[in-house]
């Protein structure tokens, strides 16, 4: 009876490719959550971000999801590679899928300081290490031709993070995050484009904090 697209160029993807179909029928339904909070005092903080080893001081970068083709992963080993002497950032990888093994590989043989690759964690504990992120990354392809709507958008939102995201140029995830003005979009395996806005998100605390509160407000709105 309906058709329901997780955003405006997924629905037109639809129609495009089926002309047939009745427009009333189809409708933007995004991906959602029930938004959770966790307010730490410091002490909390710190204690979690030690327990993993990661640098109280650094501005951390999360990829949290699916490790697979995909998300296009050598992009992502491209861009380890090339911060692995930038001591102001540091990169969290946590989870699973056919390019674990890959990724596993290069953080053994290269056995970087600002890097920390985990096998998935359970929901409360991957939660817990969320809150003490502060950039959210999605990543994705740059092959892909249909529209993918990644939902782990949703997660970087509800913990107030801005968003870097490296995609095709299909999609309209980046589109978006930079019209909504919580976060930065690059096109998938532009290294210098994606480094540029590391280097915008790490120098500035506040500029960070006003756009997590941009995308937790736009993931409530909408």
């Amino acid at each position: 009876d309906f058709i329901g697209c997780m955003s405006p160029a997924n629905l037109q993807y639809i129609l495009k490719h089926n002309p047939e179909l009745d427009r009333k029928k189809i409708a933007v339904n995004p991906n959602s959550i029930e938004p959770i909070s966790f307010k730490f005092d410091d002490d909390k903080f710190i204690a979690i971000r030690q327990l993993f080893g990661i640098p109280i001081d650094t501005v951390l970068f999360v990829y949290g999801g699916n490790i697979g083709k995909p998300q296009g992963i050598d992009f992502l080993l491209d861009i380890l590679t090339s911060n692995k002497n930038n001591k102001d950032v540091f990169f969290l990888i946590i989870g699973s899928g056919t390019e674990f093994q890959k990724m596993k590989r290069w953080f053994w043989d290269n056995k970087p300081s600002n890097g920390l690759l985990l096998n998935g964690l359970p929901k409360n504990d991957y939660d817990e290490l969320l809150a003490t992120c502060d950039v959210g990354m999605i990543f994705l392809d740059k092959r892909f031709s249909i529209p993918n709507f990644p939902s782990r958008l949703l997660s970087y939102q509800e913990f107030k993070m801005p968003v870097l995201a490296a995609t095709d140029k299909n999609t309209d995830v980046g589109k978006v995050i930079t019209e909504n003005g919580f976060g930065y979009w690059v096109e998938s395996g532009d290294l210098e484009a994606f480094n540029i806005a590391v280097t915008k998100l790490q120098e500035s605390k506040q500029h960070r904090v006003i756009m997590g509160e941009k995308g937790n407000r736009f993931l409530k709105e909408n």
